[in-house]
């Protein structure tokens, strides 16, 4: 189960006088023990997912036992800036030496090392124990539990991870599955420092009167003679407008709606009220309608019950 990151300030606040580099929250590291896989994240989504292998001795912290720690650490020093990938460290040295895939007989760190710092107690020891995520020959045992309590990584993977995850990056190590994550989404055009996405603006209202017919009462909308009235989309059928039932305004009481009964304004005569939604009403005009016709009804019913 995977906790908030708030979660993680709270850790630092208690391991602050140990931690050195200060944690970058915003790129992210989950280690699935269960799955044996890795995935990057940034900002929370998910940017790339690679095959690991965890500890062959299990999991724990313990001095002298070989074994993967669990809980969230952070990523403390990376070594190996533009080294060819397969050379080899030996504590943390180059020898000079580089290593092709699944070399025979070798089972040395390459390419690059990530040293993690424990940020729990369940993995304090994590840095003094050299806790890392680095690269292997034995490329053909990725996938399954093969390291001695480290993360292992094929080098070509260990070497794109390294250029990715900054120096105080989170690393979380579950034993459970990876949760499901959205994939990060391609980057769009920057305009003036803000992602710009492909948005189509809403076609404009042709009529100036029409416009306004969001602040005006119906009454006073009279579109000029002659004037093209945005027709409805096509998209709304008789069927659909006919379902709509608009409520009367709210100061409309039940006792004035009973000697009250309302008039449709000038430009909506009783011809229009019965036209199809292929004439050339448009949306907001059959919305006025529609609430004229339900006050009239409910006037009607009104003074029945009265008589």
């Amino acid at each position: 189960m995977l906790r908030p990151v708030a979660f993680i300030f709270s850790i630092v606040s208690v391991t602050s006088a140990f931690a050195i580099a200060p944690l970058d929250t915003s790129n992210q590291v989950i280690i699935s023990v269960r799955d044996q896989k890795l995935v990057l994240l940034r900002n929370g989504s998910k940017v790339a997912t690679y095959p690991i292998s965890t500890s062959m001795f299990g999991l724990g912290d313990a001095w002298g036992r070989m074994t993967t720690p669990l809980g969230y650490l952070a990523v403390e020093k990376k070594i190996g800036d533009n080294v060819a990938v397969g050379a080899v460290f030996h504590k943390r040295r180059l020898t000079g030496e580089v290593l092709q895939p699944n070399a025979p007989g070798r089972d040395p760190i390459t390419t690059r090392i990530i040293w993690l710092r424990g940020l729990e107690a369940q993995n304090a020891h994590a840095f003094q124990r050299c806790i890392y995520i680095h690269g292997t020959p034995e490329e053909n045992k990725i996938g399954r539990p093969a390291s001695y309590g480290c993360i292992r990584m094929k080098s070509k993977d260990v070497a794109e991870l390294y250029d990715q995850l900054p120096v105080g990056a989170v690393v979380q190590i579950i034993p459970d599955r990876l949760p499901k994550m959205e994939k990060m989404k391609p980057r769009q055009e920057m305009s003036g420092g803000v992602v710009a996405t492909n948005t189509t603006s809403p076609a404009p209202i042709a009529s100036t009167n029409l416009a306004r017919v969001t602040q005006e009462p119906a009454s006073q909308i009279t579109p000029p003679k002659g004037a093209k009235i945005a027709q409805a989309p096509p998209q709304i059928a008789a069927t659909k407008v006919a379902k709509v039932t608009a409520q009367p305004p709210a100061e409309i009481t039940a006792t004035k709606a009973a000697n009250v009964t309302p008039q449709p304004p000038p430009q909506i005569s009783a011809a229009m009220l019965a036209m199809p939604p292929s004439s050339s009403l448009s949306v907001e005009q059959m919305r006025t309608a529609g609430a004229l016709a339900g006050a009239r009804q409910k006037a009607k019913l009104a003074t029945n019950k009265r008589l």
